[in-house]
This record gives C-alpha cells, structure tokens and sequence, in this order.
C-alpha cells in the first residue's frame, strides 16, 4: 500500500534528524540549508500493543507489524512556487505524498542556523503554505482554462456538461478562496466538493510537528513555550504534536533497555516517535486488520472503510480474485474471553460476505477458491 506521509519545513528546522529518527536510517543532517535534496523514503513499523497480546494467544513465533511510510522532502525556502531554491522539485514531492507533517521549529539556539530573523514556527508554516497556494493558483488557472474550452464543445444539458460546469463553478470559489490567501477555506472546499478536480496542495491532510528544546521535555515544560502554545491555538492540541527532535534520535540508537532509562530520567512515559507514527497512521485513515496463526501475527493496513474482499487482496492478489467469504471476529472479544472456543459459544465469529466493512482491529481467516 504505497501511502506517505511527508516531512517538511523550511531548512534547519530538525526535519532530517527527526527522519533520521523514525527510521534508524543515516541521512545526513548537518547545519546548512538543502542538506536534504532528493527526497528519503523509508518505511516505519507502526506500534501496536496488540501484537504482543495476540502472540501470546496464539503462541505464534513473530510478528509481523503493520507499516507506514515517511518521506523527507527538501527544505524549502521563499520563492519555492517559481523555481527558488529547490522549489520546483520540493513541490512535486510534496504533490505524491498524501499527508504532510510541517515540521516547525519552536526553540531558540544561536548555533544552529534559521532562515528568518527570529524563530516564528507560524511565520514558518505560512510561508510554505503561501509558497503551496501560489503553485495552486497556477495550476488551478490552467485547469480553468482548459474546461472553459472543454465546456463549448459540449451539449449543454448533458451529464458531462453538468460536471464540467460543477467542477468550473468550484475551481472559481478555490480561486477566490486562493487569491485572498485563505487556505483553509480552499481546503474546505476541496474536501466537501461533490465532483472530482485536480489535487491541490494546500489542501492536503496535514499534522505540525512542534520541535522543541530538549530541556522543555521535563515535565512537560514545553507547555509554557509560547511557540508551542501559539500553534496549538491556531490548529488545536489533536493536530499538533510536541517533539525534541535531538532526543528522538538519540533514543532511536539505544537498545530498548537503555532507552527505557533515558525515557524514565526525562519522565517520558512514550516515546514522541510512537506519537508521531500513531497520529500519521490515524490521518492517513488507515486502520489494521490481523490474520493469526502458530507462525505469525501480522498486521495488515487499510483504508478505513475497506471492504473484506479488497482487504483480501492486500493479503494475496488470489485471496480477492477467488474470494468466497472470510470468519471474522474483533481482537477486543477474544482479549475479553481469552479464546476462540469461547467466542464461538458466543456467536462472536461471523462469517461475512464480500461487501462486510472491515473493522480496526478485526481478525480474519479467507476462504477463497482460485
């Protein structure tokens, strides 16, 4: 399932050490601008305390996790939309990911260079996003220009007519909403819009990674940090995720009992990756479905709203083409009644036809013919 989620922000802000974090990779993260020019992929496991319940039950001899998978996209700088910097390739990037995590940097530290005269995280996050509409605007003008002369070869009562003239009238209130500077409101109406257009950028799924100072971890001091507190007044405590970017990545090289101590020194109770990994995958309106046995539990990643065949075939293309139907039962049931015996008893395994929605959480045995 090829779905990102990109990290971006201006240059020096924390993005490739953060990267460097959730992937236990080694990109290159020195103090200087463009450091990051081809975008990094990499694909990150999703924590999920289920797994370790589930083999236990099941006495199975790995798991297999669900994943996600994190791109880090070239810093960028004013100017992007015509070409500054590395804008024209930052921009494409960022239109092939289908989540953007703004990383924004939120604490003082004259050794490490910043593109402005002060640190503003939400100056910061505006000048991408007017960098985003700016390219928006072009595209969407072009896109105008092309239905207008799309509209006047078409009959005008039919359907095609009626969804070009739908998709003409919307593209005209993304333009008014664009030209005012008002993003949110281009989204919005992206996101509601009956009839389908041409993907915006601004407009796109978003989080804001907050990288604070490594001293504000204490306590959760980071909730006096007037950086912090501004972002999370314009977005709101859901969308915006406090993290040190520095602490991250120093706790990704430890093994799991060092890390446990450095956590415990710094009165962390979860690390902020798993934060960040959890709430992307959220976003990204992804939930999991497991198939279990004696050799393995594996999460599997879907779309919410999934239906049981499709989910099959993320499993093996021949599971969907000879899909018959699928025992289904929640992992939630078999943690409360320890045993598939029991759940049975109980009428908590179904067997479900081809249109079932898988739930976040279910477990599943296809039966299939091919």
């Amino acid at each position: 399932m090829a779905i990102q989620a990109g990290l971006v922000g201006l240059p020096n802000v924390g993005k490739s050490t953060l990267f460097n974090a959730l992937t236990k990779s080694s990109i290159p993260a020195e103090n200087y601008p463009f450091c990051t020019i081809d975008p990094h992929m990499a694909i990150t496991e999703v924590p999920d305390k289920r797994m370790d319940l589930l083999q236990q039950i099941y006495n199975s001899q790995k798991q297999i996790p669900a994943t996600v998978q994190f791109v880090d996209i070239a810093g960028l700088v004013k100017g992007a939309a015509s070409g500054e910097g590395l804008g024209n390739q930052f921009l494409s990037h960022i239109r092939e990911v289908d989540l953007i995590l703004h990383v924004l940097r939120c604490f003082e530290d004259p050794d490490i260079l910043h593109s402005g005269d002060t640190i503003d995280p939400i100056a910061d996050y505006e000048t991408i996003i007017s960098e985003l509409m700016l390219k928006d605007l072009e595209s969407v003008q072009k896109r105008l220009e092309k239905l207008e002369k799309q509209k006047r070869g078409l009959k005008p009562g039919s359907a095609e007519y009626k969804e070009t003239i739908a998709e003409y009238d919307l593209l005209q209130n993304v333009l008014n909403a664009l030209n005012d500077a008002d993003a949110s409101r281009a989204r919005e109406l992206i996101q509601q819009a009956p009839v389908k257009t041409i993907p915006l950028l601004a407009a796109k799924n978003f989080l804001i990674i907050a990288n604070i100072a490594e001293n504000e971890l204490d306590n959760k001091a980071y909730v006096q940090n007037k950086h912090y507190l501004a972002l999370v007044t314009k977005f709101g405590p859901d969308r915006v995720i406090p993290v040190c970017a520095k602490i991250a990545y120093e706790l990704s090289q430890l093994n799991d009992e060092d890390a446990a101590e450095m956590m415990g020194m710094l009165d962390l109770d979860e690390r902020s990756l798993d934060v960040i990994i959890r709430t992307t995958y959220q976003h990204l309106g992804l939930i999991t479905f497991f198939t279990c046995g004696p050799k393995e539990i594996h999460a599997w990643p879907i779309k919410k709203g999934t239906n049981i065949r499709s989910a099959a075939g993320e499993i093996h293309s021949d599971l969907e083409r000879g899909f018959i139907c699928a025992e289904v039962f929640n992992c939630t049931d078999l943690f409360e009644h320890k045993s598939i015996a029991k759940l049975k008893e109980l009428g908590k395994v179904r067997t479900e036809g081809k249109d079932y929605v898988v739930q976040d959480g279910d477990i599943v045995l296809i039966r299939f013919n091919v």
